[in-house]
């Protein structure tokens, strides 16, 4: 018959295998932060992408624009406060 086994200090197979547990899950949890932190950036990378989008496509509506003469004289009438020539300017005063 074989005799029992006695306890012996302790046992570094069930040590080790705990390190090793413990390095993966950790490298596990730190992936998953970093791809996180990467859907984030990516979210927010697309939002300022499709901002600028919508700017470039106003941008060229208004160079568009430009080129008509219709466009050039209601800008020079509102924001500049130009006439033709024998209108008079007319304005109301803010007090």
């Amino acid at each position: 018959m074989m005799k029992p086994r006695k306890q012996r200090g302790i046992n570094w197979f069930a040590l080790i295998m705990l390190g090793i547990i413990v390095y993966f899950s950790s490298i596990l949890i730190s992936q998953q932060v970093y791809l996180s932190q990467a859907a984030d950036d990516y979210a927010s990378a697309k939002a300022r992408l499709e901002a600028a989008e919508k700017e470039n496509a106003a941008l060229k509506e208004e160079a568009r624009q430009l080129n008509e003469l219709s466009y050039i004289e209601k800008v020079a009438r509102e924001e500049l406060g130009m006439t033709r020539a024998g209108e008079l300017p007319y304005s109301v005063g803010h007090k």
